[in-house]
């Protein structure tokens, strides 16, 4: 099997190079956007035939090319065997894909929740809203912990980035975007900056310091271009998501992808690892969270009921891992129990869709953004 033959696994014999980066662009009119629907499209002179064209960005040996998708099938068909054709390259590449799924069908001989049986359930569980933070003028989009357990960043559709004092509620830092829609915030490790984006297409750096008067703007940083908008950021130690029903697992030394999960009916919202990264979960715009072991390569456990009939936007774990927090899009949070898959509470409060959900970092609290514009700290 050679290069290309590898090449046409992934869904068309065109795009299996395509950067993790490019998997967040092309956002489709879709109820996400609400009410502001937006497509943008990468469009230039082509690498290989010059013409303007909307193109791919795509690598080959970790050098970036633009070619246009003709240009590309053309490149795809090089150096093909006789009698070789993409047709049964594809043929090839979905039986092979077979007897990867009958052997991995093979190790699936329980379930999680049976394993489970034996654990002690867990007893009343009782949360409450302890703080709620006002000041955005629009829906939040993100949000993050900062590693001293008391500061928060939030983004908004607002065009604002606010870092807050989760104590007394007071705002610490507040910056305009260039742009509405900042869909992206992070803080750093040290708890010396944060980062943002959205729709500017770039995720900026804000250095902070002691004096709540500064000018951060003076002081940003752009450290990443994008040819569409940035929807999601992190510093090291975080996690990065895409947004189809495909949950990927990359190496970032190579650029490769080395596992994918495929079993969401709908796109994927938000993806969050396991405390101790043997495992990942997920919430989709299909209903449920998933589970899935990346030793035993497969979804594991799916949490659901038949009453839950809206998206999963954000889900993360508690400290312990027992515990997994997701925010839906009908206003609510669920709280399941990761190993035997029930649900253990349910948290009412917002009057908007749930944008996101983080944990503090020492586990004893965690905090949600919404599109009623409000964040709410839950303990």
């Amino acid at each position: 099997m050679n290069y290309w033959t590898l090449a046409l696994t992934s869904l068309s014999s065109a795009i299996c190079s395509i950067p993790f980066s490019s998997l967040q662009v092309q956002p489709q009119p879709d109820a996400k956007m609400c009410d502001q629907t937006f497509l943008a499209i990468t469009f230039g002179p082509c690498d290989s035939c010059g013409l303007n064209k909307p193109l791919m960005n795509i690598y080959l040996k970790n050098e970036p090319i633009n070619y246009c998708s003709l240009c590309v099938e053309l490149m795809a068909c090089q150096g093909l065997a006789t009698g070789e054709t993409i047709h049964t390259l594809k043929a090839e590449s979905e039986s092979l894909k077979t007897k990867l799924e009958e052997e991995r069908a093979k190790l699936h001989d329980v379930e999680l929740h049976q394993v489970a049986e034996k654990v002690e359930a867990l007893g009343q569980f009782v949360m409450k809203t302890r703080r709620t933070l006002k000041g955005h003028g629009n829906k939040v989009l993100c949000m993050d912990w900062c590693r001293d357990k008391r500061r928060i960043v939030s983004s908004s559709q607002d065009g604002k980035v606010i870092v807050w004092d989760a104590y007394t509620t007071n705002k610490e830092h507040a910056v305009t975007m260039p742009c509405t829609w900042v869909m992206a915030c992070a803080y750093a490790p040290s708890g010396c900056a944060v980062a943002c984006g959205g729709l500017d297409n770039k995720c900026s750096v804000y250095p902070l310091s002691l004096d709540k008067n500064e000018n951060l703007s003076a002081k940003k940083k752009s450290v990443a271009m994008h040819t569409n908008y940035l929807s999601s950021c992190s510093f090291t130690n975080s996690d990065m998501q895409g947004c189809d029903k495909k949950a990927n697992v990359w190496d970032m030394r190579s650029g490769q992808n080395v596992q994918s999960f495929e079993t969401h009916e709908s796109d994927i919202n938000s993806v969050k690892y396991y405390p101790s990264g043997d495992a990942f979960a997920t919430g989709s715009d299909d209903a449920t969270c998933r589970l899935y072991d990346l030793r035993a390569d497969r979804e594991v456990a799916i949490y659901s009921k038949e009453s839950i009939i809206f998206g999963a936007s954000s889900v993360d774990f508690s400290l312990s891992g027992r515990l997994l927090f997701a925010g839906y899009n009908d206003y609510t949070i669920n709280v399941w129990d990761v190993l035997k898959g029930t649900r253990v509470a349910i948290l009412f409060g917002h009057e908007n869709r749930v944008s996101t959900v983080r944990v503090s970092p020492d586990g004893t609290a965690f905090c949600s953004g919404s599109w009623d514009n409000t964040l709410r700290i839950w303990a």
